[in-house]
């Protein structure tokens, strides 16, 4: 009897063996057959053919390119927001910063975020946590009618604790109170956390990963978004999340170096529709809020909103970095704690170099992400050539995300310089052409580079053999970290 169930046994392990063969196949050639960079469909197609068993479940799980139902939903959202798209394009034409028509480095930009630069704006920048959530709990304080409030990561630790607090005590005094978090980032949250606040009046939602038939096992597809928004007239967007870690407090990174900037004006209502259409695929739901600009400060700072997502037709977050770029004449100055760009962002960046233009590359000294951090070694040698530095910051973690395109401008936002943000997350970028703006960004930048240490391709080199084979490993699953 023990004889015919092992022999058994062997049989249906053989045929589950072929069976996994047979699928790593046919999603191997998926794979290759998907809307997807030659980088991520090789990697896929080798670890699908070679390692079935666990790539052809990782596949189907985190290896699709685009997400399914979000367009939909926003065309329906568009059709319940007609009056609010009417009123945004008679308010976008008051403030258009550059007419209808006119060529410029704005152009390519407003054609990727489908909305214009605006005038009036009146933009600051909030250096490391204690600026940041002080500027944000103000500003919440002030409100008259309702708050948005959206994070990739929200953790119930004293600065999660006073945010819920804060949020409380606001839909305690009538002020509506909405809150999009990503499930997969805030995956630690608890239920407690959330069933507070609305037990107290906060509608407060996931941000629906897995909403719909195709999404039902998808954790790929994230909403790395942080938005801020108070009645219309105030909103803030950056690198920070909600954690202790974020205001410093964690031993483990120590000081902890992000960004945001406040806005006021009339880019406000371009990030309150960037809310609103995730809290519309969140909740299915619009409410009421103000859609003309507030505290507008005449002869201001201009700035465009660019949202860059999966459900994009076109990979706009990694041509946004990509024309940023190839604009540059003089100078390019990259913030990113992870630093795994693809073929083109690469020879950008070579080009770039080979123009004269001064780049620089800013990245952490420590990881959070010990594959990430490791890829980014592998770039090292690949631009090692004049013109390309990269430096390592050397006082703590650094988490921010930050561009420098010569004077001419600035953008401050959520993406960053990887495969994930390229091409996966929900990402928003705030970019602005105002001198004023963009020599506070240098200022910033100048005295960042000053804290860090400079790194060259000797130190790839310098590595142990283990070390260099995780980088060649983490190199090669790089498209599909």
């Amino acid at each position: 009897m023990l004889n015919y169930i092992q022999g058994h046994l062997v049989e249906i392990l053989a045929l589950f063996a072929s069976l996994m063969h047979v699928l790593g196949a046919i999603s191997a050639a998926h794979a290759l057959m998907a809307n997807r960079t030659s980088q991520g469909a090789i990697a896929w197609a080798m670890c699908l053919l070679t390692f079935p068993y666990l790539g052809v479940p990782l596949y189907w799980i985190f290896g699709r390119d685009k997400f399914s139902g979000y367009v939909d939903s926003r065309r329906a959202g568009d059709l319940e927001m007609h009056h609010i798209t009417e009123s945004l394009t008679d308010a976008g034409e008051s403030y258009r910063a550059y007419p209808k028509g006119t060529e410029g480095p704005h152009t390519v930009l407003e054609a990727l975020a489908c909305l214009p630069f605006t005038c009036d704006n009146d933009l600051k920048l909030l250096i490391d946590g204690d600026a940041t959530f002080g500027a944000i709990f103000e500003a919440m304080s002030t409100a008259k009618a309702y708050i948005l409030v959206q994070f990739f990561i929200i953790h119930d630790d004293e600065l999660g604790r006073e945010l819920q607090r804060r949020m409380i005590d606001k839909a305690r005094e009538g002020i509506r109170v909405y809150c999009v978090y990503d499930e997969v980032g805030s995956s630690s949250l608890p239920r407690r956390y959330v069933s507070e606040l609305r037990e107290a009046g906060v509608d407060i939602r996931p941000f629906n990963t897995r909403k719909g038939l195709w999404n039902r096992f998808q954790v790929n597809f994230r909403n790395h978004r942080k938005i801020v928004v108070v009645d219309g007239e105030i909103a803030f967007v950056g690198g920070h999340n909600v954690g202790d870690e974020y205001m410093g407090r964690d031993p483990k990174f120590g000081h902890w170096r992000d960004t945001h900037v406040q806005v006021e004006g009339p880019a406000v209502v371009e990030l309150q529709l960037v809310f609103m259409e995730d809290w519309y695929w969140a909740s299915h739901e619009l409410p009421e809020m103000t859609w003309t600009a507030g505290r507008v400060r005449q002869g201001g700072q201009t700035a465009l909103v660019i949202p860059t997502g999966p459900a994009d037709k076109l990979d706009t977050c990694s041509l946004f970095f990509t024309h940023a770029i190839h604009a540059a004449k003089e100078r390019f100055w990259l913030v990113s704690p992870y630093f795994v760009p693809d073929a083109e962002v690469v020879s950008a960046l070579q080009l770039a170099a080979l123009r004269g233009v001064d780049v620089r590359i800013m990245l952490p000294l420590e990881p959070d992400h010990l594959m990430v951090y490791l890829a980014s070694f592998s770039y090292l040698s690949q631009l090692d050539m004049p013109g390309i530095r990269f430096f390592r910051y050397e006082p703590g973690f650094l988490h921010q995300k930050t561009m420098l395109v010569d004077d001419n401008w600035a953008c401050v936002g959520t993406a960053n310089a990887d495969n994930r943000s390229f091409r996966l997350n929900f990402e928003v970028s705030l970019v602005s052409t105002d001198p004023t703006f963009c020599g506070d960004v240098q200022a910033m930048l100048a005295k960042d580079f000053g804290a860090c240490r400079t790194v060259a391709a000797d130190d790839y080199r310098r590595l142990k053999l283990a070390t260099k084979l995780g980088v060649k490993i983490s190199r090669l699953l790089s498209p599909i970290l």
